[in-house]
């Protein structure tokens, strides 16, 4: 038999138990409201979940399985009290949220209740193979066909492949589906992110196990690469916003060619821009990933010219930052920049100027003046 100590301290964990899962609950209801309101837009993120990655600290995967959970929740009342009551933890409600429905749901609490959480997880991963397992595809003749259009500014690209080779296509787009990230006002758009894979596997996928990198050559002047206005040319056709130019560039080798009015060479300068693969180790050692507050993103990084190269910036190690393509898009295609700070360190402005801190606000103060009590703080992040 327990003697009193021990039965206290057990009957203060199952309170704290119920404390963090009350809690949890309350958070879960936060989540839902802030990405029905979209507040990570502004935030230097691309979604709900990679907003909740760099704030709280918490993996893509499970950032994203609490967004799911969070939502079915409202659907879902006696598993939103059972979290509430304690009775299911965060990890089995996480869980119990991939497949539960109103009709189903009162049975599976019950369930959940006497099993262990992975046994719910693998009911989960059940009933997403049985989905899958419905979908039917017509065996067709293989074919692709690649064609430009609207003057050259777009390319299509159009083809039909037998189930299997089609489905191995599928699988492999949705992986980098998963990776690439979602630009500004395109949250939605599936498609979009399927087309950003296909470019990330061809351009990036050396370095993720997948094809070698290809090589497309732009054409632009140095004063459309400074200014950033203006277009550029595709040698192979079809041309460019001069925005779009500076960021290739940016991660791409750069020869300057010097041309006389007529348009004629007269001087190859070299391709200086690209860090050696040495430096690229160091770079890739000291930051580690992404440096935008909170990321840390490792996948399909570029190591960006703090003073960009057109502008005169020099390709050493102190004017160099590792950053993912979201973020790399916003410093040249949506207005936000980065500084080095005294002592060393970034600092990220939105394009209103202000600077960003990631993380969660620090607490209020708990002066006698100031005293609060345990329940959650509900006051909103900002750029600050």
């Amino acid at each position: 038999m327990q003697d009193p100590h021990e039965r206290s301290l057990v009957e203060s964990m199952d309170a704290a138990h119920v404390r963090a899962c009350a809690a949890h609950r309350d958070l879960l209801g936060f989540i839902t409201e802030a990405d029905r309101c979209e507040l990570w837009r502004f935030e230097g993120a691309r979604d709900m979940a990679h907003w909740l990655w760099m704030r709280y600290g918490l993996s893509e995967w499970k950032a994203r399985r609490w967004i799911l959970a969070a939502h079915a929740l409202e659907q879902l009342p006696r598993v939103a009290s059972a979290l509430r009551s304690g009775a299911l933890g965060i990890d089995k409600v996480v869980e119990l949220c991939r497949f539960a429905t109103p009709e189903t749901e009162e049975g599976l609490v019950a369930w959940a209740q006497r099993v262990f959480t992975g046994a719910i997880r693998r009911r989960g991963d059940l009933e997403a193979r049985r989905t899958l397992a419905d979908t039917r595809s017509l065996e067709q003749s293989r074919f692709l066909r690649i064609w430009s259009f609207d003057e050259g500014r777009r390319v299509g690209i159009e083809g039909e492949l037998p189930a299997a080779e089609g489905r191995v296509v599928e699988a492999t787009l949705d992986r980098f589906r998963r990776r690439v990230p979602v630009m500004p006002g395109e949250e939605t758009d599936s498609d979009a992110r399927m087309a950003d894979a296909l470019v990330a596997l061809c351009t990036g996928g050396a370095g993720a196990g997948g094809a070698p990198e290809a090589t497309v050559v732009v054409h632009a002047s140095l004063e459309t690469m400074s200014t950033g206005e203006g277009s550029a040319s595709l040698e192979s056709g079809g041309i460019l916003h001069a925005r779009t130019a500076r960021r290739l560039a940016c991660s791409g080798k750069v020869q300057i060619v010097f041309e006389d009015a007529a348009g004629e060479p007269i001087r190859l300068g070299r391709a200086s821009r690209e860090p050696s693969a040495g430096m690229l180790r160091l770079l890739r050692h000291r930051d580690q990933g992404c440096g935008f507050p909170g990321c840390g993103s490792k996948a399909f990084t570029h190591a960006h010219h703090l003073r960009w190269w057109s502008a005169g910036g020099p390709t050493d190690l102190d004017n160099l930052v590792l950053v993912c393509p979201f973020h790399h898009r916003l410093v040249h295609e949506h207005g936000w920049a980065i500084k080095r700070e005294t002592g060393g360190g970034l600092g990220w402005f939105g394009p209103d100027g202000r600077r960003h801190v990631g993380g969660p606000a620090p607490p209020p103060s708990m002066s006698p003046g100031n005293r609060r009590s345990d329940t959650l703080a509900r006051g909103q992040p900002s750029l600050r």
